[in-house]
């Protein structure tokens, strides 16, 4: 009785503006929506942000270094800053809310996307490798703002609201590869190095993307949801059902986050060297955007039909798409001539359609799996784990080219890939002896 009446007034003191919340699901649903829109005008600027580093990174450090076998380091660096910040950017979250560890991520991006230009102005390596950890902030905001639209969702719309934050990337994710040859036009006519160029861009997106988090999202999705949980964890029944799910949740992270690093490692590690294979193949550099550009829109615009197969299919069933889609891409990457832009292309839609259906299954069961009161903190620990698997297939990539070729890079990309079935064939083991 003692604990049912401090658990009454704990509920009591909850301030008026978020008790209105816990009590009005009317309320809940029409923050459920200010959330995704605040979440798409964010991912748009975001998007556009991180598709410098990928289109023209490589590129930028070869031409530094002065080797090929150093072009996967920009890649690895942004990743591996990524995963730091991923960290940093969950228990931020979770102790302030979505709005600030989001918006702190992708302020430190900007800095780090001017750390750049800087770098290639002086010809510093040490600042450029340096600028690029902090630029990969950017990055791990952008992955981790996937999740701020799933705080208010109900479990049936959680896969459609990572697909709805994911598909706003899009927009800026492909307009950026395609403002390469522009924005490096435009760095030329101010005295930067046109490989540099798409900085520009980059610092200006993470900028406005963590004001625009900073400034709207508010009341926080994930404060919000978190009082909504523990107020219905007041009586016995919900607690004992937590408690019976602990073991659960384990799995579920465990199964979630195999799927997100394999396809994360397999799409790194083909992407970071396609720029590469096209430039020894004599293609230009809007021939790179280009295609690079198909692939930062094949891994986000199918969202919506992904978010829907995910919530109506099953978590599992797409996540063995996923490891068929990314086997399809790295045979053919491997075996198409390396002067055709076109099949180019479509190994690269195949790579990207892959990581989507990995990333929204793997994403999904990891919401499934986290109470809010530390969902932000064990998201972030996650997607340190996906960052380091982003970081390893792109210092891979550049070693395995060098050495080998393009095609034994695809290939092998290939043969990981299919290292998703027996991680999916386990997971519906203890689904059919303990999950519901």
């Amino acid at each position: 009785m003692i604990r049912e009446t401090e658990d009454t007034r704990g509920a009591k003191q909850q301030p008026s503006w978020l008790q209105g919340y816990i009590d009005s699901p009317e309320k809940q649903k029409q923050l459920y929506k200010k959330t995704l829109r605040v979440v798409i005008l964010a991912q748009i600027f975001g998007g556009a942000g991180l598709a410098a580093g990928i289109t023209v990174g490589a590129l930028l450090a070869q031409d530094m270094l002065g080797t090929e076998s150093g072009a996967g380091i920009p890649v690895a660096l942004l990743t591996l800053g990524s995963a730091g910040a991923a960290l940093l950017v969950g228990r931020l979250s979770q102790r302030f809310g979505r709005g600030t560890g989001l918006a702190a991520g992708f302020l430190a991006g900007g800095l780090g996307a001017i750390g750049v230009i800087i770098a290639a102005l002086i010809s510093s390596i040490v600042l450029l490798f340096a600028s690029l950890l902090i630029y990969g902030a950017g990055t791990a905001a952008n992955l981790q703002a996937r999740y701020a639209g799933t705080d208010l969702a109900t479990p049936k719309q959680r896969a459609t609201a990572v697909s709805v934050a994911m598909v706003s990337t899009t927009f800026g994710a492909v307009a950026g590869p395609n403002l390469v040859g522009v924005m490096g036009e435009f760095a030329g006519s101010i005295g930067i190095p046109a490989l540099a160029g798409p900085f520009i861009l980059a610092a200006a997106a993470f900028i406005l993307a963590g004001l625009v988090l900073l400034l709207f999202l508010r009341p926080d999705p994930l404060v919000v949801s978190t009082a909504i949980a523990n107020a219905q964890g007041k009586d016995g029944t919900v607690q004992e059902s937590r408690k019976e799910s602990s073991v659960i949740n384990k799995r579920g992270i465990v199964v979630g986050a195999a799927v997100m690093v394999l396809t994360q490692f397999v799409m790194t590690a083909i992407m970071t060297m396609t720029p590469v294979h096209m430039e020894h193949h004599g293609h230009s550099l809007s021939e790179v955007g280009l295609v690079i550009g198909f692939h930062i829109g094949a891994m986000y615009f199918p969202s919506p039909l992904t978010g829907l197969l995910v919530d109506k299919v099953g978590r599992t069933a797409m996540a063995v798409a996923s490891g068929a889609t990314l086997l399809a891409s790295g045979i053919l990457a491997a075996f198409a001539p390396g002067d055709s832009t076109a099949l180019l292309i479509c190994a690269l839609i195949l790579l990207g359609v892959g990581w989507n259906f990995g990333l929204i299954s793997g994403t999904a069961l990891i919401i499934d799996a986290a109470h809010p009161s530390v969902r932000a903190k064990t998201q972030g620990s996650v997607d340190v784990l996906l960052a380091l698997s982003g970081a390893s297939g792109g210092v891979l990539s550049g070693v395995v080219a060098a050495h080998y070729s393009y095609a034994a890079l695809s290939l092998s990309g290939a043969i990981l890939s299919l290292l998703l079935i027996p991680v999916v064939v386990w997971s519906r083991k203890t689904q059919s002896k303990d999950l519901i």
